[in-house]
């Protein structure tokens, strides 16, 4: 087993802040009050407050399990019926050896033609694992997945009682349309480049960068259907799609027409009407006197 993938997070060192000076880990034993070396230490399942039971690697290699010494396919299932919330860690498979060969073949052009994943139970760091045998390229990946009782139930964690409109998803859906299929490979790790940058700017002794705009403040309420109009234009705009070009599919006027500043302009110029005739009359100015009298 190879790992899959690679974690290119930066990691940072503990220190002390006077000094700088790093900060250091040290494996004490309760007991001789002194440090220990790895080679010295073992591991215990701790069964009650005082009550250490050790355990030892070979109590673990000598367990009465099919799967200690082999990756157990337990059946053959159809990709789309595994939630992508089972998933973990993959890892490249390669056999073992020339004997390994082909039967390593057979297996991955039987998943192939039969559009078909292997299920299997297998053993590993110390524990017995799920996982899913799939094909990518030419490579075999075990899958790493969760069982069923580590996943975590849902309830409670989606929003109640929200009403939304047809136009609203609509809109929604427009601008998935609008956003179409992405490249994963265009995708970078801005957080990781932003990190590096501070930490070379600290290294050389000049001003680190800083960000050009504030960011949004959390919780903020907006108007869903014009954020959503919004979104479609600037993804339209980021494609090279032109206002001209909107308004000639006519999908301008459809935009416009739902947004409430218009209405905001209607009721202005509906109070406004009354005045026109009040400076042409004079009736209606005598009116307009009296009502703060009575």
């Amino acid at each position: 087993m190879y790992p899959a993938t690679e974690d290119h997070s930066i990691r940072f060192r503990q220190i002390h802040n006077r000094d700088d000076a790093l900060i250091r880990n040290r494996k004490v034993c309760e007991i001789e009050d002194r440090e220990v070396g790895n080679d010295e230490i073992g591991r215990a399942y701790e069964a009650a407050k005082d009550l250490l039971v050790p355990i030892t690697d070979e109590d673990l290699e000598q367990l009465p399990l099919p799967t200690a010494k082999a990756i157990d396919v337990q059946a053959f299932v159809p990709e789309e019926r595994l939630d992508a919330i089972r998933y973990d860690k993959p890892y490249y498979l390669q056999g073992d050896g020339a004997v390994a060969a082909k039967p390593y073949v057979l297996l991955r052009e039987a998943l192939k033609r039969s559009d078909k994943v292997a299920v299997a139970k297998f053993v590993w760091h110390g524990k017995e694992r799920l996982g899913a045998l799939r094909v990518v390229g030419d490579a075999i990946v075990l899958q790493i997945m969760h069982w069923d009782d580590e996943i975590r139930s849902a309830e409670g964690i989606a929003p109640q009682g929200v009403e939304i409109s047809d136009a609203e998803v609509d809109e929604a859906v427009a601008l998935m349309e609008t956003i179409g299929g992405a490249d994963l490979n265009q995708y970078k790790d801005q957080y990781r480049e932003a990190v590096e940058a501070v930490i070379r700017a600290k290294a050389e002794g000049v001003e680190p960068p800083h960000p050009e705009a504030p960011a949004e403040p959390k919780g903020k309420v907006v108007d869903l259907m014009s954020a959503l109009q919004d979104s479609v234009r600037a993804a339209k705009e980021r494609r090279g799609e032109t206002v001209a070009e909107e308004a000639e599919a006519g999908t301008e006027a459809e935009v416009h027409q739902m947004r409430p500043k218009k209405k905001t302009t209607a009721r202005k110029t509906a109070e406004k009407k009354p005045a026109k005739p009040s400076a042409k009359k004079p009736a209606a100015k005598k009116t307009a006197r009296k009502r703060p009298a009575s």
